[in-house]
C-alpha cells in the first residue's frame, strides 16, 4: 500500500528531556537522512521536520542543499529523491496546513509515544488512511509534551519489543510504523 495521504513530522518542540522537562531537541543528520529514505521507500508525500529554533532551519537547509542541488545530488541521486520529501517548518500547526494545502482535505494527527498507551491499532489506522489525509506525529527526545495528547487527537499504539525496555531511535521507529502501515506482508 503506498502512502501518499500520510505525511510524516518529527517534532523537536515541544518534546520531553530525561527529567520530564519540556524543551526544544537538536536536529539530527542522521534523522532526516534515514527517515526520508524510509518515507520515500513506503511512498510518504512529505517528510516535516518541526523546530521552532531559526539555526536548526538553517542547519537543515545547508544539509538539504548540499543532497538537492549540491554536490551531493550528482553523487547520491537516490538520496536527493528521498530528500525531496524534506520540508522544514517551524510548528506542528505549520506542517498542518501545508499538508492541507498538498493534500487538498484536513488531515487527521496520529500521534506516537512509547510511554503511553495508544489506543489506535495500525490496521485501525491505515483504514483511517484511506477515508481522509494523515500525519503521523513522531517526537524526538524522550516523546512528545504533553499538551499534543490534550487535542483530543488519536494516538497509535506503542511499538513493544520483547521486554520491558522500549526505547528506539525515533528512525527505527519511523521505519517499523511506515511498514506496519505500508509494508507487504509476506
Amino acid at each position: 500500500m503506498k502512502l501518499h495521504r500520510l505525511a510524516v513530522a518529527l517534532v523537536h518542540h515541544p518534546v520531553l528531556d530525561r527529567r520530564g522537562d519540556v524543551v526544544t531537541s537538536a536536529l539530527t543528520n542522521l534523522d532526516v537522512h534515514d527517515i526520508a529514505r524510509t518515507a520515500r521507500t513506503y511512498g510518504v508525500g512529505r517528510f516535516y521536520v518541526v523546530t521552532p529554533l531559526a539555526e536548526q532551519l538553517q542547519l537543515l537547509d545547508r544539509i538539504l542543499g548540499h543532497w538537492r542541488d549540491g554536490h551531493g545530488a550528482g553523487y547520491n541521486p537516490d538520496r536527493k529523491e528521498a530528500l525531496s520529501l524534506v520540508a522544514g517548518v517551524p510548528s506542528l500547526a505549520a506542517a498542518l496546513d501545508d499538508w492541507q494545502r498538498l493534500c487538498g482535505a484536513e488531515p487527521l494527527p496520529v500521534l506516537t509515544a512509547a510511554a503511553r498507551d495508544g489506543r489506535l491499532t495500525f490496521r485501525d489506522c491505515a483504514r483511517m488512511l484511506a477515508q481522509q489525509p494523515l500525519l503521523l506525529v513522531l517526537g524526538t527526545g524522550w516523546g512528545l509534551a504533553p499538551e499534543l495528547f490534550q487535542n483530543g487527537w488519536p494516538v497509535l499504539t506503542p511499538i513493544r519489543g520483547a521486554g520491558s525496555y522500549n526505547h528506539l531511535p525515533v528512525r527505527a521507529a519511523a521505519a517499523i510504523m511506515l511498514d506496519r502501515l505500508g509494508g507487504q506482508s509476506g
